[in-house]
């Protein structure tokens, strides 16, 4: 079979038949339409892309090889004329004779071919590899969808050359070291912060969705009856939002004897009291604050508080000091009394749900400090005697007169001590203070130092039984 798109062949005739006495030359070498049948050459493809016609079509000098005769140049220049002719001759019978013609010479021809066919392969191989690593990409970065060409082997490189950076919060798909391939198709979506108050908790998410819903759905969070801050459809940027969501929950209001169970998304305590129609009056309170978060599942019971102040007024009890009297005798202490403070309290007393609770102190107010009570201790030497009165029967002195008690005091407060001074007696010896706070000691030198003055007389009563 031959290699030729379009082929002639010979008429066959009846065997015997004298075919040269036939009219219009159709005899041996002519075809049945009268043209005349080319001899066979070898096949040789006469196809040229577009790039290549215009060079095809002109013909290039050759010459003369160096070394040659005569000879030669005439050969080179037969070549020449053979390679023009057959590139001028494009397609059709002309063409076939040509590269008949030429096919006679297939040396020369080999040789002159050889170098060319050499740059072709060249070409067509370097094109066979430009073209398999070029490859036709889908990107879509962050819901924006292109279609590009690139010769980057995976996902890493081709966002490199794009210049799409990514961050540990980008979702990447496929993942960056996954070799692509013509056709692939490779998304790129941005993270995007999102502060989350959810029931109350606080936290900082991150979520690749653009819209409030999107996140919800990403994040697991159930939305059916929730309240949220803002819209669903709100878009959410590449800085984030704030969004508060609270979601449905059961909640069981025991109020004035009976039980209310509400669904609400309520942000306080109160709130959810509001909704379940019941209303704190006064001082009424809930078992749990207030303004903290209802929790699904919680029970809260409305505390119904009535109640009443009460003042009361208590004494403060005074301290007591005691300090060192250099003008005191030993043995002697004067005190000075204190006097206990007045502190005023208020206290709550409340019923509850009519249950009456212990007094509970709100309030303390000191209305007067108390004032210490001051002990002076005396540090003074004791003189050794006194003369003419040391001999004398002071104790049984002292028994008559006080029954031998160093602070006694007579019943109308003037007369004190073992021998009962007054006051202005007691202070004429040198005593201070009142003489019942002195020691014994210091009582019976000032008494001996009265005898000297006055004798017995300042005990009309006992003053003989200091002889006896």
């Amino acid at each position: 079979m031959s290699k030729s798109q379009y082929e002639t062949f010979e008429t066959h005739e009846p065997y015997g038949r004298d075919v040269s006495a036939e009219p219009y030359g159709r005899g041996r070498g002519m075809s049945v339409h009268g043209a005349e049948t080319l001899p066979y050459a070898p096949y040789r493809d006469t196809y040229r892309p577009a790039y290549e016609a215009e060079a095809y079509l002109v013909a290039e000098p050759v010459l003369p090889r160096q070394g040659r005769g005569a000879h030669a140049g005439s050969a080179a220049e037969e070549e020449a004329a053979c390679v023009a002719e057959a590139r001028a001759a494009v397609g059709g019978r002309a063409a076939r004779r040509r590269q008949a013609r030429c096919a006679e010479r297939p040396e020369s021809a080999v040789r002159r071919l050889l170098p060319q066919a050499l740059v072709v392969a060249f070409l067509a191989g370097g094109t066979s590899a430009f073209v398999a690593n070029d490859k036709a990409i889908e990107l879509t970065v962050d819901g924006k969808q292109r279609t590009l060409h690139t010769f980057a082997d995976d996902v890493h490189e081709l966002l490199a050359d794009e210049g799409v950076r990514t961050g540990a919060h980008d979702m990447v798909v496929p993942a960056p070291g996954t070799v692509l391939a013509g056709g692939d198709t490779v998304a790129v979506r941005y993270g995007r912060p999102v502060r989350l108050t959810l029931d109350g908790e606080r936290r900082e998410v991150w979520t690749t969705a653009h819209t409030v819903e999107g996140a919800l759905d990403e994040l697991g969070v159930r939305a059916e009856g929730a309240y949220l801050s803002t819209s669903r459809s709100q878009n959410i940027g590449r800085a984030g939002l704030d969004l508060d969501v609270r979601t449905e929950r059961a909640v069981t209001i025991m109020a004035d004897g009976r039980p209310r169970t509400i669904r609400t998304n309520a942000a306080t305590v109160r709130e959810a009291v509001e909704e379940a129609g019941v209303t704190l009056r006064g001082e009424d309170t809930t078992s749990v604050p207030a303004d903290s978060f209802p929790r699904d599942g919680q029970t809260i019971t409305v505390l119904r508080v009535s109640g009443t102040r009460e003042i009361r007024e208590e004494q403060i009890p005074f301290t007591t000091e005691r300090t060192e009297d250099p003008s005191l005798f030993k043995g002697t202490e004067v005190i000075e009394p204190g006097q206990t403070g007045l502190r005023r309290d208020t206290y709550l007393l409340r019923t509850v749900n009519g249950v009456r609770e212990k007094p509970r102190r709100e309030t303390s107010e000191v209305v007067r400090k108390p004032r210490p009570q001051v002990v002076r201790v005396g540090t003074k030497p004791l003189p050794a005697s006194a003369d003419g009165a040391d001999g004398l029967n002071w104790r049984s002195l002292a028994a008559c007169e006080s029954g031998g008690r160093p602070n006694a005091v007579d019943p109308s407060g003037t007369y004190g001590g073992l021998y009962q001074f007054d006051a202005h007696t007691w202070h004429s010896l040198g005593g201070s203070g009142r003489p019942q706070d002195a020691s014994a000691e210091e009582q019976t030198f000032r008494a001996k130092k009265l005898y000297k003055r006055q004798g017995a007389t300042p005990w009309p009563h006992c003053g003989a039984r200091l002889h006896g």
